[in-house]
């Protein structure tokens, strides 16, 4: 048998060792919500705190190493190491990460050097008590929809070029998996944000109006 015969693997030890770092960050946000929260938070707030450290940190390191390899002049598919390995392998699922598609490298600047800041000031607001995180988490959210949004629709719009989905791993794991939880835990948290903002407001009203009797 010819080696061009013969089928590529599904599961690599590059997919084993991207996989084990996305469960490593989800580790380590569970472990600081322990440290930096009390005991007796909110399960909701504890839940939020371990998706923000989560979220930053896929952002600064996993995204951020995109990042440095997509811009000035470099891309992913040309870049050697471990993260330009860990980004081949995505970019097996949607070539666009592979060849520094503009658009979303636009996208990740944001999302580094914004959602990711506006994390950890999130984060330090809930480990404070701070109401006004509420506000923050639904500007937060509102952008990862819009980041998730403006990566995926263009592709819908144009037939998906540059998407592989004959692969179980590429499609469940790497574009829905691991880009619907983005959708699912932002709309979330804006709906949780919400009933505390208008809750607020609505109290306040009843009371101004209560004074005003």
């Amino acid at each position: 048998m010819s080696t061009d015969a013969v089928p590529k693997s599904i599961f690599t030890l590059t997919s084993a060792f991207s996989l084990a770092g996305v469960l490593a960050v989800g580790l380590l946000a569970h472990t600081g919500s322990k440290v930096f929260l009390p005991k007796n938070a909110r399960w909701q707030d504890r839940y939020t705190f371990i998706w923000l450290a989560f979220d930053a940190m896929i952002h600064f390191s996993f995204e951020g190493s995109f990042l440095y390899l997509s811009t000035f002049g470099r891309q992913v598919n040309t870049s050697v190491g471990p993260f330009a390995e860990m980004w081949r392998e995505y970019a097996a699922a949607d070539f666009r990460w592979g060849f520094s598609d503009p658009t979303v490298v636009s996208l990740e600047i944001l999302t580094v050097l914004g959602a990711g800041p506006l994390c950890c000031y999130i984060l330090k607001q809930l480990a404070n008590d701070d109401p006004a995180r509420h506000y923050w988490i639904i500007v937060l959210s509102t952008a990862e929809l819009y980041g998730g949004w403006m990566t995926f629709c263009p592709e819908w719009l144009t037939g998906s070029p540059n998407l592989d989905t004959s692969n179980p791993l590429y499609l469940w794991v790497y574009l829905i998996f691991m880009n619907i939880i983005w959708v699912i835990i932002p709309l979330a948290l804006m709906v949780d944000s919400y009933g505390h903002i208008a809750g607020s407001l609505r109290a306040a009203k009843a009371t101004s109006k209560s004074k005003k009797k």
